[in-house]
């Protein structure tokens, strides 16, 4: 195992249990997930401070070259969502009717039943 990946599975297990333990407090968890947002962009912005070249149009461009090929641009000012919606042609939330919702939920409740059973049916074969 190299170095690298001995960092990367001690970090992936830390995660794990941070985020069991936070879950449980959702308040808390995102105090603590906003301050440690703004603290790593705060010193992404200083850093790139030092560097002259990146004021102004330059540091938009050389964000866009960074984002666009990486697929992150659409995805984080759009959202993955919002773009898969429009492509179904679907409503958003705040324009469906309380009856379109209530058939939603049923339709969703009817998939879990579904894949309940399909794991259930698995897990016989399984043991």
């Amino acid at each position: 195992m190299t170095v690298y990946q001995k960092i990367n599975h001690f970090f992936d297990k830390l995660e794990d249990k941070v985020r069991g333990r936070l879950s449980h407090h959702p308040l808390v968890y995102s105090f603590i997930g906003g301050v440690g947002i703004v603290l790593f962009w705060k010193g992404v912005w200083e850093t790139a401070e030092y560097y002259p070249s990146l004021h102004g149009v330059s540091s938009l461009l050389l964000g866009a070259l960074i984002m666009l090929p990486t697929g992150l641009f659409v995805s984080f000012f759009i959202g993955d969502s919002i773009i898969l919606s429009g492509i179904k042609h679907e409503k958003k939330i705040v324009e469906k009717t309380e009856a379109e919702l209530r058939a939603e939920t049923v339709d969703l409740k009817i998939l879990i039943a579904r894949l309940d059973s399909i794991e259930k049916k698995l897990d016989a074969q399984i043991h």
